[in-house]
């Protein structure tokens, strides 16, 4: 883990402090510290910050973190966002991924929790926490059960799955991260990766989350 850079955005100046403590002291530079999403643009567009990821609030006194996650996601796409926040009601969860959001975190996490989740996105997986995660396991279910369709898990997005990417799959619903899918099913780690990479390319969803909600309906 480590040379990555950073950028903090929250109105919270110890959040900020302590984040910035915590993420260098794992060999992370903090390019910039940002008090709302309109500080944290005009540290990328005008002074040229340059960062791998960006840790955002949501509910922030100005420009609050949905916003500034979609404007982030169209000028700077190669940046990854998670959020970190206290909040995680439908609203907030809704917006911040459908605007893009690459993860999705609560404040009390932990430092373990956070530190692999920066490591995780910037590897391309999708991060959401557990509570998160289940929130949205209810809205996806309240959806289906509206429409008359069944709140169990369907697996009809693609008949080529096999027994095992289906388990991988329900696993994934549940919330599971790939080493707690691995240590449940007695594999190494690499291989989640494996046959996840296979449910991506046999599905045409290459998104954990489009993918879980997809599963849910």
């Amino acid at each position: 883990m480590g040379g990555y850079k950073v950028l903090l955005v929250d109105d919270e100046k110890l959040l900020l402090d302590s984040l910035e403590i915590i993420l260098s002291l794992n060999n992370m530079e903090i390019t910039g510290k940002a008090n709302d999403g309109k500080e944290a643009l005009q540290l990328l567009e005008e002074k040229e910050v340059d960062c791998d990821i960006a840790l955002v609030d949501l509910n922030m006194k100005g420009m609050g973190g949905t916003e500034l996650i979609k404007i982030m996601k169209e000028r700077f796409s190669h940046v990854k966002i998670l959020v970190l926040t206290t909040f995680y009601d439908d609203k907030y969860i809704t917006e911040a991924i459908a605007g893009g959001a690459d993860g999705y975190l609560l404040k009390d996490s932990g430092k373990d929790m956070i530190l692999g989740a920066i490591t995780q996105i910037l590897n391309g997986i999708t991060v959401l926490d557990q509570k998160v995660m289940a929130r949205l396991a209810e809205l996806m279910a309240g959806n289906s059960g509206a429409s008359g369709k069944q709140e169990n898990v369907s697996y009809d997005i693609s008949e080529e799955l096999t027994g095992r990417e289906k388990e991988i799959c329900a696993l994934m619903v549940d919330g599971l991260t790939n080493k707690q899918i691995a240590d449940r099913l007695y594999i190494s780690e690499g291989t989640v990766k494996n046959y996840i990479s296979n449910i991506y390319d046999k599905t045409g969803i290459h998104d954990r989350v489009k993918l879980i909600v997809e599963l849910k309906k």
